[in-house]
């Protein structure tokens, strides 16, 4: 991965605003940091739903990952898109070994950092 990594730790998410725009169908969710503003999709924000309920009520689940993946038409269920977040079959100590090498790179966004 060469691109920067940044932590941003939770005093430096300024404004989290969920919403459906006026004539879709689907919600957005807008991240507000101290160096830029995220927006995701439903389909994101629905697949961090799901890695973070799959650790959190599990009593010893430590770590999910999923990966971007063209899911052909005649696999995906009505509606959905062509391109989704669906989980690896990497073991467990491999994903956190691999979040764990991503973390140590990053570089922490303070809450009073400029862009």
């Amino acid at each position: 991965m060469d691109r920067p990594i940044k932590l941003y730790p939770n005093e430096s998410v300024s404004r989290i605003i969920a919403f459906i725009p006026p004539q879709h169908h689907h919600l957005r969710l807008v991240i507000e940091l101290p160096d830029q503003v995220i927006v995701l999709h439903e389909a994101t924000v629905a697949a961090i739903v799901r890695a973070y309920i799959s650790i959190a009520t599990h009593p010893t689940r430590r770590a999910v990952e999923m990966v971007q993946q063209n899911v052909p038409k005649d696999r995906r269920k009505l509606g959905y898109a062509k391109w989704q977040l669906v989980e690896v079959n990497s073991s467990e100590d491999e994903i956190v070994a691999r979040g764990c090498e991503i973390l140590q790179r990053a570089s922490i966004v303070s809450r009073t950092q400029a862009a």
